[in-house]
């Protein structure tokens, strides 16, 4: 059961991870790596569809109304997705002192961590997943000999574990950098903040750090490096 939990949790996670990179990547009409991780893995739609599994299993809703029980099971979906996004958000601001998503303009949030029209997306996909996504993808784990899901289940875990800690490292020296920028020269500090565009572009609220400091902005160092290497790009061409 825990190896079928590890295979779960990575398949979730990649699937929350292409939907929010077609997402962001179709509306900024480039490639987006939307994630935190590296790897192509956005670990909250793999804890929280684990999440809504267990629950669901372990939850009982004393009914015998099959309606009933489906509106029973998606509003107690919602709910734990809805808090999972909740904690998400305020721990990474805690940590980083900046909102990485903000809801604060969408009609009833929460400190701009959550807010109704997500919630209900959250609804909108627990019923996806609890009608036809998990009984497809349980099935297939299933037939999948044990001796391969234990192998690829310990993959996935080191995987994870050096990805998570090389991202959570190249997080904290970032948050180190924003708040610190008074302490390294302007060359360095330039340095850091591309070598982390990846974080940024992901993550657009990022862009706003150190917007009111001089020479600091992060949007304007970035937006500058771009117009340089597209620069390059004509005076090669055109020589």
């Amino acid at each position: 059961m825990g190896v079928d939990f590890i295979l779960n949790f990575a398949l979730y996670s990649f699937i929350g991870w292409m939907m929010e990179t077609i997402f962001a990547s179709t509306l900024q009409r480039k490639f987006i790596n939307r994630g935190f991780l590296r790897g192509p893995f956005t670990p909250i739609y793999g804890f929280g569809a684990i999440l809504i599994v267990i629950s669901l299993n372990w939850i009982f809703i004393p009914t015998q109304n099959t309606s009933v029980l489906l509106i029973s099971k998606l509003i107690l979906s919602t709910l734990l997705v809805t808090v999972l996004e909740f904690i998400t958000g305020f721990v990474l601001e805690k940590i980083f002192h900046t909102k990485w998503w903000d809801y604060s303009e969408n009609f009833l949030n929460l400190k701009g961590y959550i807010c109704l029209k997500y919630s209900l997306l959250w609804g909108m996909l627990a019923f996806l997943l609890i009608r036809i996504v998990h009984p497809v993808i349980a099935e297939y784990i299933y037939l999948i000999p044990e001796s391969t899901k234990r192998y690829v289940a310990v993959f996935f875990v080191i995987y994870f574990i050096l990805d998570t800690t090389i991202s959570v490292i190249s997080a904290l020296d970032l948050r180190k950098t924003i708040i610190h920028y008074s302490d390294l020269s302007l060359d360095i500090y330039k340095e850091k903040i591309i070598k982390y565009k990846r974080i940024f572009f992901a993550f657009p609220r990022l862009l706003l750090l150190n917007a009111n400091v001089l020479n600091r902005d992060v949007r304007s160092i970035l937006n500058d490096r771009i117009d340089k290497i597209k620069d390059e790009i004509k005076n090669r061409f055109s020589d």
